[in-house]
């Protein structure tokens, strides 16, 4: 049987489709996850954005992999305490220490529904036998319009790869969901705009126009696929400690592109049962294409 594919890295510009295509994913019957992609059934993560939140996946990440849940009485404290801790590994000052006690737990109080729900929801996935699955792993980054290459830190997908955990880079193949940033902008301001009953979804909502333009203006990675020494392949170099020695380590991550700049993804916002099947089709095939260069690529790490 073929070896399915460990971990999926799904990036792209905001509003490019890479919820939607978790959404599609997660419709996959288990053979035609295996059959016609490659995968095992999904597990997924998503980091939310640049360095600090990075340190925040790879601790999740290594959770899931070990099994392990978190029991807290205050889930917010808790995101209080995990961002001060990343902030520290970037090298960043731990800004929450900062905040004076009550206005602390004001803002814990404020929050803490939406703390507890994304903790539950970590450790039901890290409750998970992660054998014979898929993680996916959601992230976006970019640079600001008009940027030279390459991007300069902490912009681009460059700097999102020196700082995931060599565990992931390893067994990592990046699924690079493609538009152009004019179309991200489009999709973006329309994913915007209110549904039916006026009140915006997970696949709903947009991003300011000024962070589009001096964020997500541009991104690298058709510069990291053309500088790699390997066709396919992204080239990550790390500095790594081995026998207590630091060495350079080069990881080769498999990649490939869903072409979505004619727009496939869209029609997954609409309720499932209105998706037609000539949307499904074309969605469908484009994955399976891009899934298809991930599984031939695999023998080139």
């Amino acid at each position: 049987m073929t070896t399915l594919l460990d971990t999926i890295l799904l990036f792209s510009l905001p509003a490019s489709g890479k919820s939607e295509t978790r959404t599609f994913l997660s419709t996959l019957s288990p053979d035609q996850c295996q059959n016609d992609f490659g995968m095992g059934p999904t597990l997924q993560l998503d980091d939310w954005t640049w360095a600090v939140l990075i340190e925040l996946l790879n601790e999740d990440y290594a959770q899931l992999r070990a099994g392990r849940q978190t029991q807290v009485a205050d889930a917010a404290e808790h995101l209080f305490d995990r961002l001060d801790a990343a902030h520290l590994k970037v090298g960043m000052h731990d800004v929450m220490g900062d905040v004076p006690h009550r206005i602390r737990r004001r803002v814990a109080q404020a929050i803490q529904t939406d703390a507890r729900h994304e903790l539950d929801l970590l450790n039901r996935t890290c409750g998970q036998d992660p054998t014979g699955k898929t993680i996916v792993i959601e992230a976006a980054r970019g640079g600001a319009n008009g940027s030279a290459f390459p991007l300069i830190p902490p912009y681009g997908y460059a700097t999102a790869f020196q700082h995931l955990d060599p565990a992931i880079l390893e067994r990592a193949s990046v699924l690079y969901v493609w538009v152009d940033p004019a179309e991200s902008r489009r999709k973006n301001i329309e994913r915007g705009l209110p549904g039916p009953e006026g009140q915006a979804s997970i696949l709903n909502h947009s991003v300011p126009m000024e962070v589009m333009l001096g964020q997500y203006g541009c991104d690298d990675m058709g510069y990291l696929l053309e500088q790699s020494d390997r066709p396919g392949c992204i080239r990550a170099d790390r500095i790594v400690i081995e026998d207590g020695l630091y060495k350079t380590r080069s990881f080769y991550l498999p990649a490939a592109r869903f072409d979505n700049r004619k727009d496939l993804t869209s029609f997954i916002r609409k309720p499932q049962a209105q998706w037609q099947p000539t949307e499904i089709r074309a969605m469908y095939d484009g994955l399976r294409s891009a899934f298809d260069t991930l599984r031939q690529a695999q023998g080139v790490r």
